[in-house]
Parts: structure tokens; sequence; C-alpha cells
């Protein structure tokens, strides 16, 4: 007896019995709390290691730092390349975490065995090598363990990025609060061996999860589907629909139906969009296509197929224009840190916070944001909107953009009032002095950087898992991160640009002496960057199609190699 069309739709279905959900999903997130632990507990404090103990200038610290963020932020895109298209999330995972851990053992015998420079500079680009699997593959095999199918899974997975978030910034906060202590009062051998014994227990505890986890296996280059789609595009440029009504094709071939089934994927069907029509061209069927006996991928690709592309090149313009808001969040890891370790740190007799430990704060009002955002602002806004999420994931996104800009402003104005005491009290060629002034004062940007961070980091994140095509969320989650990348390397760019207009007109405005320096104009100029960056991307937010699935259509396409009408919707 012939299968049903049905029986065939379902045959590309995981079957999930007894796996995935929460009771998965908490053994990733153990990984990705070590992994945030230790890279946080290394990244808050390294201008400090480099300065303090490399003796590198401020601006020459600063920029090391970037760059090895920004490295570490850009592997993720051949990790997720990798993932997607030979590995598998899992075993990417297992492997980056050995990785990862070679690394942080190889950074502990360089600070305290060793002690060796160009060993310490090795061992942190292998950590770049273990984050690039680890970042764009944790986060997206966790999201993988709720099934969209599923109501009560779907409905979980709705808050998942939020409450993701607030467990690897749990993470982030506790190594800023308890290793950079320990780095700063007790040793960075003793320091970063903690974080090498973290990433092990986290490692183990994955490892017990094994039989509990929903596994895709690999399908090949994404990039190969892409590239099918520009060549068919370009063989038919010439193509013209005379007569308003073209033949488009939206099926899957045998070819293509067997390779689902093999990888036991789903497949959904995306409604055609009017954006980058010139790209439509690789679905027409032409009178070559009509007479062929079977498809040649190369010259005819489905509506689906065509539209995955479009998804991923109406991401860039998002991608770029928030490059000012990651520039922003650097400044939290080099500046910010050199400023506080200028202030007074005290609290009681006996104890100091590290300058970097400040970073913690940041986390603390994440942690108070996300739950608020998530339980109070949500349902509130979703009175007034009607929307499921309160606010669009773009809305969510903007906020943030707005927030960092008032992030600078108020760095801007407290560095302003820094300089200041540091004049009055004849401090101000003295670099190494303590200037009379709390720390605290510094509280409100470290506060606003937190807060603007649970809107955009995780709209971004979420954005670009959801609107990835499903084979290409890895890619999506690398493409986020290495947002983060770019940033700072921008970063890097900008500190340039500054130092050179800067010494030209007389003083630098970023010298290594920071109380002659001109923080507060650096960081007016990166509030003046920022509100064009928004004004950019509310150009392109507004603009935007988000991902359509056609739910109707789905069934139909799962059946077999077939050429249909397809009429572009309004």
């Amino acid at each position: 007896m012939a299968d049903s069309p049905s029986s065939k739709s379902n045959s590309l279905i995981i079957h999930h019995t007894k796996k995935g959900g929460w009771h998965a999903a908490i053994y990733i997130i153990f990984v990705e709390f070590a992994e945030r632990f230790a890279y946080q507990g290394l990244a808050s404090n390294l201008i400090t290691y480099l300065t303090n103990v490399l003796n590198e200038p401020i601006t020459t610290a600063a920029k090391n730092v970037n760059t090895w963020v920004g490295v570490s932020s850009l592997f993720p895109l051949l990790g997720g390349f990798i993932a997607d298209s030979c590995l598998g999330r899992f075993r990417t995972i297992l492997l980056s975490s050995l990785i990862y851990l070679l690394g942080m053992i190889f950074l502990t015998l360089s600070v305290s065995v060793v002690k060796h420079t160009t060993l310490f500079f090795l061992a942190l680009y292998v950590l770049s090598i273990g984050d690039g699997g680890h970042k764009p593959c944790v986060q997206t095999f966790a999201a993988d363990q709720f099934d969209e199918d599923t109501p009560e899974e779907k409905e979980a997975k709705s808050s998942f990025f939020n409450w993701w978030y607030l467990g690897i910034v749990a993470g982030s906060a506790a190594a800023v609060f308890v290793v950079i202590y320990l780095q700063d009062n007790v040793g960075w051998g003793v320091g970063l061996g903690v974080l090498v014994g973290v990433l092990a227990i986290a490692l183990a505890l994955f490892l017990l999860g094994i039989n509990r986890y929903r596994k895709e296996s690999p399908q090949g280059s994404p990039f190969t589907r892409m590239a099918q789609v520009f060549v068919a595009a370009a063989r038919k440029w010439r193509v013209k629909d005379k007569s308003g009504h073209t033949d488009y094709y939206y099926g899957v071939d045998e070819e293509e139906h067997n390779q689902l089934h093999d990888h036991q994927l789903k497949f959904h069907a995306l409604q055609h969009t009017q954006q980058c029509s010139f790209l439509d061209k690789a679905m027409i069927i032409d009178e070559v296509d009509a007479t062929s006996k079977t498809r040649n991928p190369w010259r005819l690709c489905s509506v689906t197929q065509v539209e995955e592309v479009k998804l991923v090149l109406r991401l860039i313009p998002i991608w770029l224009s928030c490059l000012m808001f990651c520039v922003v969040q650097s400044q939290v890891h080099t500046y910010f840190t050199k400023q506080g370790s200028t202030l007074v740190r005290s609290i009681g007799p006996h104890f100091q916070i590290p300058p970097a430990s400040l970073q913690g704060f940041v986390g603390v009002f994440i942690l108070l944001a996300v739950p608020i955002y998530d339980r109070i602002f949500v349902p509130l806004a979703r009175k007034f909107t009607g929307h499921p999420a309160g606010i669009t994931v773009l809305q969510r996104i903007g906020v943030g953009l707005a927030l960092s800009i008032l992030t600078m402003v108020v760095s801007a104005l407290v560095e302003t009032k820094r300089i200041g005491v540091a004049r009055d009290h004849g401090l101000i060629d003295d670099p190494k002095a303590v200037i009379p002034m709390s720390v605290w004062w510094m509280l409100p940007q470290y506060m606003i950087t937190g807060v603007s961070d649970a809107f955009a980091i995780v709209g971004l994140q979420e954005l670009f898992y959801d609107q990835m095509p499903d084979a290409m969320r890895s890619l999506g989650a690398a493409a986020y991160i290495s947002i983060l990348g770019a940033g700072s390397f921008a970063s890097n760019i900008v500190i340039a640009i500054v130092e050179d207009i800067s010494s030209r007109s007389g003083e630098k405005w970023l010298g290594n002496n920071i109380n002659r320096a001109h923080l507060d104009y650096y960081y007016w100029v990166l509030a003046g960057l920022s509100v064009g960056s928004l004004c950019v991307y509310l150009l392109i937010a507004k603009s935007y199609v988000y991902k359509k699935v056609d739910e109707a259509e789905r069934s139909s396409n799962n059946q077999g190699f077939r050429f249909s009408k397809y009429r572009p919707r309004v």
C-alpha cells in the first residue's frame, strides 16, 4: 500500500520521545555557564594584566584586548560552518570544549610556571579557536531541544532566550566578582586555575546528558544552496515575465526529499516576498526547465530556497547598523576599567573592589532587567500592542541601541567630573594617583549598559536564530557573535583615528596619562556616531520583512518533485 502524503510528511519529523526540553537543555546551559565564567574571568581583567604585569601602554593594551575579543568573535563563523556542514552541533561543542580547556591550561601555565609572554599570547588564541566552535553551537543546540511543533515546548521556547541569557550573565557576574578578586589579590595562577576546574566540571556534566539530547545530522555546506540561487538567477537574467503569470517552482524533488529524510529534518516552506526580486529569476520555469526530465539545481531553485537566501541578505544591513552598539560595549572591558582604577574603591578599612570587578554590575543589572522584562514588561506591552512578545524583536534591539547612546553621554559627563577633581587636587600629571572621588560615580554607566544589553543582545540572539534558514542556525548564531568581534575591531579603528586627529591638533585624547587624556571627548564622539548608527538602523528596521512560513503548502511541498503555478502574495 502506498504511503499517504501525511505519512510522507511525518517521515521528515524527528521523533522526540523522552528527549529534549528543559531537562536536556539544562546540561547544555552548564557548558555555556562555564564558558562565560571562564571567558569573562579572563577578558574582564586582561587589560590589567597587560598594563600592570606585561607593562604595555594603555592604548596598546586596549588594542590587544579588542583584537583578541574580535578574533574570538569572528572564529565562530568558521565554527558554525563546520557544525552545519560537517560535524554537527553536538560533536562541534564537544571538540571545541576540549580545545578551550587545553587553551586555559596553557594560559595558566604561562602566568604561573613557565611565565613566557609568547606562550601567553599563543594560549589566548587557542582559546579563540575553542570559542569558534563553542559559541555558534551551544545556544542553537540548546534551542533545538524545544520542538516548535509541540504547543507546550513552543511556549517554553518563547521565553528560552531571556532565561538563557540570564544564565550566562550569572556566570559572567560570578567570574568578575570572584575570579578577578583572586587574580588581583592572590595571584593570576590561582585565578586562572579556578577557571580550568570549572571548565572540566562543566564538560563532565555535558557528557552526562548525552542520552537526553535531540541531535540533527549535518546537511552539507549551506553555502552550496545559496550559491545555486545566485548562479540560477544569473543564468536567467534575461528571462522576463511577459504574461504576468510566471511559473515558479516550489516543490521538493526526490533527491532533496531523500536528503531531508536521511538527516531527519523538518521542511518549512517559505512564502514568497517582493524584496530582492532579482533573485526570483532563479525559480522561474523556462522552456529548458519545462522540457527537462530532472531538475538542474544550478538552473532552477525552489521558492523556499530563494527565500532562504533573501533571509540571509536581509540580516546583513541589521548586522552593519549594530556595529556601533558593539563599539560602545567594548569600552566596558577597556577604558571603563582604567577609569575605575584611578578612583576610590574602598569598602570598609580593609577591602578594595578590583577595578575590573565593576563590570559585574553590568551582569547584576541584566539579572534584574531580564526577569522584569519577561514577567512585567512583556505582559503589559502585549495588552497595548497585541504582539505575543509585547514588542517586536527589532523594536527591542532599537531600544538597546538608544540606551547605548545614553551610556556614552553619562560616561562622558562622569569622566569630565573625574578630570575636574584630578585637576583641583593637583593630580593631573600623576596617572597612578588615586583621585578622591568615589568609584560609585561610575555605577550609572554600568547600569545603563546592563539594561541596554538586556534589550539589544537578547534581541540580536533571537533575531539571528529565528530569521536564519533552519539549516543555517549555527551560522546565524555565529553571525550574531561576529557583530561583537567586528565591533571590537571597529573600536580599534576609532581609537587609531581619534589618536591621529587629536595628536595633530595638540595633546592626544587617548594618551598613556589617563588624567591628561580626554576620554570625555572620545566618549562624546562615540555618542555622536551611535546617534547616526541608530538613525540608519531605524530606516532599515522600518522596511524589514520577517520570515513567513507557508503552513498551507508545507505538506504539498514534501510530496516530491513537481512544477506548480505559484503566484506571489501581496
